[in-house]
C-alpha cells in the first residue's frame, strides 16, 4: 500500500526534506506531495536585498521538483487535522482535503507585531516576498522625491541590521535610522560590536539604542519615552511568529505556537507528524531551544529526513547534530561579520569582519540556494568550494578547530 508523505511549505527546510526523500525513497512505494502557497522558491535570507532593489533569483518550484516524482500542490494550508490525518487547503479551484500517512510541517514564520498598535496597518517588513516587494516599491517612490525620504528600521536583530545596512548602501539618497531596544549588537563580541558601529557610521545610519516603540503611525512612530520619530517608511523587524494553524490543530505546541518535537523532530503528541525549521520547538545538543534561523532549518530538516527514512525502512535513525554555530551578518554587499559562538550560544571573543566575511556569507547563500533548488543531487564541486573554502579561512582566522 502506498505510503503518503505530505510536506507543508517549500522553504529551505521543506524543499530540502521533500527532494531528498524523493531521491532516497525512489524505489519504495511512497507518494510525496508538497503544498506551497507560492509557485516560486523564496530565498528568505535575501529578502532584505530584494527590498533594497537587487535582483534575487526565485526558481520555479515546478522546475525544482521536475523529474523527482514529487506532486506540487499550489495552495494555502487552512487547517490540519492530525486525528483524521488530513490537511485542508484552499486554492483557485476551491481547495479540499489532502490525506497523509506522514506529515512534514515546515510552514515557517511571519513577522510578529509584538502587540504594537499600527504595525499591521502602517509598517513594512521583509518576512515574505510580497511584503519585501511592497517595501521596494515604497523605497522607489521615496527615491524619486527631490528631498529623499526617512526610513526607520525597528528591531536590531540580524534581520534589522541587515535590512538597515542594505538599504543605506543601495539607496544613499535616503536617510536611514535603526532602533535598538537595547545595546546595538548585544549578542556579538565586543570587537564585532565595534565593527558594526563603524559600518553604521560609514553608511550614515543613525542608531537609536535603548528605545522601545509603542505605536506605529502613517508618518511616524511613537516611543515609550514620549518622543515621536518621523518616518516615511517604517520597516518592522522586531521578531517573528508562527502561523496559528498548528496550535488550532490540537498538536502540542509551545505558548508561541511552535510544535513540540522529540530528538527526531517528531511531534510528541502525534507520531505521524514531523516539524522542522521555524515551526519546530527543537532542543539543541546544548539543552537549549534552537533559534529561528536558516541554520536551524538545515539541521532540523536533516533530522526529519533521517527519522522518516529510518522508520520507513526499519533502519537505525541517525542523530543529526543540533547546534547553532554562530551569526553570519551581511552589512551591505562589501562588508559583513562572522561571529562564532560557544556550546552555550555565547559569542566567542574573536570574529571576522570585512570583505572576507561578506564573501563567506555570499558563499553560504549560494550553497543554500543550490542545494535547495537541486534537492535530488549532491553538492556541486564548484559551489561547494565557493562556500567551504572561505569557511576554512574563517576558522583559521578565529583560531577555532574545524
Amino acid at each position: 500500500m502506498t505510503h503518503r508523505i505530505v510536506v507543508l511549505g517549500a522553504g529551505y527546510a521543506g524543499a530540502f526534506v521533500a527532494g531528498n526523500l524523493a531521491r532516497r525513497l525512489s524505489r519504495t512505494d511512497t507518494e510525496i506531495t508538497v503544498v506551497n502557497a507560492e509557485p516560486d522558491f523564496v530565498q528568505r535570507l535575501r529578502l532584505h536585498q530584494l527590498a533594497a532593489g537587487q535582483r534575487i533569483e526565485a526558481p520555479k518550484l515546478a522546475d525544482v521538483f521536475a523529474g523527482t516524482g514529487i506532486r506540487l500542490r499550489l495552495a494555502r494550508v487552512t487547517a490540519v487535522d492530525p486525528e483524521r490525518q488530513v490537511v485542508a487547503v484552499a486554492d483557485a479551484d476551491g481547495g479540499g482535503d489532502i490525506g497523509y500517512d506522514t506529515l512534514v510541517y515546515t510552514l515557517g514564520s511571519r513577522v510578529a507585531d509584538q502587540g504594537v498598535p499600527g504595525v499591521a496597518e502602517h509598517a513594512f517588513d521583509v518576512a515574505g516576498r510580497p511584503s519585501a516587494l511592497r517595501l521596494r516599491q515604497r523605497l522607489d517612490d521615496l527615491g524619486r522625491q527631490s528631498e529623499g525620504g526617512r526610513v526607520l528600521v525597528v528591531g536590531d536583530g540580524l534581520t534589522g541590521i541587515e535590512t538597515a545596512t542594505e538599504i543605506a548602501e543601495a539607496r544613499p539618497g535616503l536617510s536611514v535610522a535603526l532602533i535598538a531596544r537595547g545595546e546595538l549588537g548585544a549578542r556579538l563580541s565586543a570587537g564585532a560590536r565595534g565593527h558594526l558601529r563603524t559600518a553604521c557610521d560609514r553608511l550614515g545610519i543613525t542608531v537609536l539604542e535603548h528605545t522601545s516603540v509603542e505605536a506605529v503611525e502613517a508618518t511616524r512612530v511613537r516611543c515609550a519615552d514620549g518622543t515621536a520619530l518621523a518616518s516615511d517608511a517604517t520597516v518592522w523587524t522586531a521578531g517573528f511568529a508562527v502561523d496559528p494553524i498548528a496550535a488550532a490543530s490540537g498538536l502540542e505546541v509551545t505558548g508561541a505556537g511552535r510544535i513540540v518535537v522529540d530528538r527526531t523532530m517528531r511531534s510528541v503528541s502525534h507520531p505521524t507528524v514531523y516539524a522542522a525549521g521555524d515551526s519546530a520547538h527543537a532542543v539543541g545538543d546544548n539543552g537549549r531551544p534552537l533559534p529561528m534561523s536558516c541554520a536551524s532549518a538545515g539541521y532540523t530538516g536533516k533530522q526529519v529526513l533521517e527519522a522518516i527514512m529510518g522508520r520507513l525502512t526499519g533502519r537505525t535513525i541517525a542523530n543529526v547534530k543540533l547546534a547553532y554555530p554562530g551569526n553570519h551578518i551581511s552589512l551591505g554587499r562589501r562588508d559583513g561579520i562572522l561571529q562564532l559562538v560557544d556550546g552555550d550560544g555565547q559569542p566567542l571573543p574573536r570574529y571576522l569582519g570585512g570583505r572576507t566575511a561578506a564573501r563567506v556569507k555570499s558563499g553560504i547563500l549560494m550553497l543554500s540556494l543550490w542545494t535547495t533548488s537541486h534537492p535530488t543531487f549532491g553538492l556541486p564541486t564548484r559551489t561547494h568550494r565557493l562556500a567551504a573554502a572561505p569557511a576554512g579561512s574563517v576558522e583559521k582566522a578565529l583560531g577555532v578547530a574545524a
